[in-house]
């Protein structure tokens, strides 16, 4: 019998059960032993709470806790029936981009992502709302369909609206915030690498609660958590008392591991010296494998010769048409060697520059890395300089309030991934896509292939500059934002001004970058809807086959293939950035998936010699129709064609 498709978000409580201490350090707590010593210990309560439906009573052991903490685990392990669904129509070169931009509630967006991208994200940066007081916020919940939660937050409007205000007065003011935080924080724990990097950013209003909440989720004792300091308005914020010039970044990351990279230092801050040791112990003939030319053209080093044999004797510098072959050579023409034998001076390559000298030049090393700073300072972090002022340089208007500087998150980006040229990046409150502006900049300075996952709401802008308490400034941007989207045609929503950016972003890189020929700056747009099945459709756990036979179609009639075929890639934990194409057999439109990964034909009905020749694609994975059947004997048949032609084709139907 065929396995149907589950079609809805996997049940992380079943899975946690498994798992306890990999996927739970928040249900490690201290206890003391016989002799009085602290030491670890697992606070069953919490686990209990963790695998429960329904809110455990009883005392608690040590930990950060407020009201509705326990119902937001719950909501962050209860499954949901949604998908993702192509929009090739706003996307920029679909067929070969490898980064994504999803619309929708994070929250939901990050549960249907939980196989396709489990230890997977090398780096998260977010940005949530600070909870000032004054910034809307994600409201808690908005799956129980009694309401019940929603009426004790306090958060829903009549129309479901995923924002709301959370005002300083009131009650829940903190447990609110803190709610939302925890359940996003619990699932984007699950998407990252062994060595992945989670950076938050954060003002002072609740830097010391989401400290502590993030010590919970990713443990204490195995993950790092360090606060930067960035000052990223010089000019200070007039409080009260004080006038406010930065906020934070806080990095966790996992303790034992060199995961974090030093520092670039800027040019003007280099000290270079020549790389030709002098002083005792410096001659050719105290290390003979640091005697080698270094080669330069064009004022440019472009790579490093063959160690020279010891009845070699030329000058400084060899000249050889426009190619100079530099040796450690002094004026005086002693013999000396480079502090590096070759192996090691390739890899600090970046530190090396060629410098013109009487008759060619010398090579001289540069300190241009150093450990992370706790305090970043500099200009190139000014909030308003390079990141409202870039926005609107990119998109008329911008219409966002402080948006983060550009350099402040292609730093900490470069931080987490520089060693990893190939890592995915996300950013689940994607906000004016910044985050996917640093990841297409760092690609084009170091040739990188990193990829990024947007994602964030699509807020209406019209609602949004109808707010009370926006000052005439921002609703103006707001304004000019809407005439400016709306005169490209594209919906009036945040997601389209984080779009146009990207576009923007990326044309501008090209540019600026002519050699990158291989830079991605497209990106596929997905966006967050309800199943692709019809209201009458049950899990498969809930219906029998009879009752799915009675059926004409489960499927909703607006849905496309595309559409099917991202719902079967988040069920069977496919990427969604992977080569597509299709192609017709006898009239019948078949999809496949990253060269047979995934091969799909959504037909109402198909002919045993299609199902024949997508066997002889010994697919890994094969998804029909149910519908696409008439009765069991037409799916023992297409069961006895692919064991025969592919026998280690796994086979569903939705």
């Amino acid at each position: 019998m065929m396995e149907k498709m589950r079609m809805e978000s996997i049940n992380l409580t079943s899975q946690n059960i498994e798992k306890i201490e990999a996927l739970f350090p928040n249900c490690i707590t201290e206890s003391k032993d016989e002799n009085g010593q602290l030491r670890k210990s697992v606070n069953f309560k919490m686990l209990k709470q963790m695998l429960s439906e329904d809110i455990v009573d009883g005392a608690e052991a040590y930990e950060f806790t407020w009201v509705g903490k326990k119902t937001s685990i719950i909501e962050a392990n209860r499954p949901i029936r949604k998908t993702l669904r192509p929009i090739k129509e706003k996307s920029v070169d679909w067929n070969t981009t490898k980064n994504l931009y999803i619309e929708g509630d994070n929250f939901e967006v990050l549960k249907t992502l939980q196989e396709s991208y489990l230890h997977k994200v090398k780096m998260i940066y977010i940005d949530p709302p600070y909870n000032t007081g004054r910034n809307y916020i994600y409201r808690n919940d908005f799956s129980i369909g009694s309401g019940e939660y929603d009426v004790q937050a306090g958060l829903v409007t009549e129309e479901g609206a995923r924002l709301a205000s959370n005002p300083v007065g009131s009650a829940r003011f903190h447990s609110t915030w803190l709610s939302m935080m925890y359940q996003r924080l619990l699932l984007a724990r699950n998407l990252l690498t062994d060595d992945g990097v989670l950076v938050l950013a954060i003002d002072e209003n609740e830097l010391y609660s989401i400290g502590m909440i993030l010590k919970e989720v990713f443990g204490e004792g195995t993950y790092d958590h360090v606060c930067i300091s960035v000052v990223h308005n010089p000019r200070g914020q007039q409080g009260k008392n004080f006038s406010y010039t930065n906020e934070y970044a806080i990095f966790v990351f996992p303790r034992d591991m060199k995961v974090i990279s030093d520092r670039r230092i800027n040019e003007e801050d280099v000290s270079w010296s020549t790389l030709r040791n002098w002083g005792s112990e410096s001659e050719r003939t105290d290390a003979k494998n640091c005697f080698y030319p270094v080669i330069v053209k064009n004022d440019r080093i472009i790579g490093f010769g063959d160690v020279a044999p010891d009845d070699y004797h030329p000058s400084q510098t060899v000249k050889k048409g426009d190619t100079y072959y530099v040796y450690p050579i002094d004026r005086q023409g002693i013999e000396r060697k480079w502090r590096y034998a070759r192996q090691t001076v390739e890899s600090i390559w970046s530190m090396l520059r060629p410098k013109k000298i009487e008759g060619g030049y010398d090579i001289e090393l540069g300190k241009t890395f150093g450990a992370q700073k706790t305090i970043w300072d500099e200009k190139k972090y000014d909030a308003n300089e390079y990141g409202s002022k870039l926005v609107s340089e990119l998109i008329p208007g911008g219409g966002f309030s402080f948006p983060k500087s550009l350099h402040t998150v292609f730093d900490t980006v470069y931080a987490a991934t520089a060693t990893d040229k190939d890592a995915i990046v996300m950013d689940f409150f994607s906000g004016s896509a910044t985050t996917a502006h640093a990841v297409m900049k760092l690609n084009a300075e170091d040739g990188g292939n990193r990829t990024f996952i947007m994602v964030q709401l699509p807020e209406d802008l019209h609602e949004a500059a109808s707010r009370t308490g926006l000052d005439a400034r921002l609703k103006a941007n707001i304004k000019a934002t809407i005439k400016y989207i709306d005169e490209q045609g594209y919906e009036p929503t945040i997601c389209s001004i984080g779009e146009e950016r990207i576009r923007k972003a990326g044309k501008k890189l090209k540019e600026e970058y002519p050699d990158s020929e291989q830079l991605d700056v497209g990106f596929r747009v997905l966006k967050l809807d309800d199943s692709n099945m019809k209201d009458v459709y049950y899990t498969s756990s809930e219906i029998t086959q009879d009752f799915l036979t009675s059926l004409e179609s489960n499927i909703k009639e607006d849905r496309t293939d595309l559409d099917l075929l991202f719902g079967c890639l988040l069920e069977w934990g496919l990427p969604l950035s992977l080569p597509y194409k299709s192609f017709e057999i006898d009239g019948r439109v078949v999809h496949d998936y990253n060269n047979g990964d995934l091969v799909a034909c959504f037909e109402e009905s198909i002919s045993e010699n299609v199902m024949k020749e997508m066997a002889k694609l010994t697919p890994l994975r094969v998804v029909f129709r149910d519908s696409s059947f008439e009765n069991s004997a037409e799916k023992i048949n297409t069961n006895e064609i692919f064991k025969l032609l592919s026998p280690d084709t796994k086979i569903k139907v939705i």
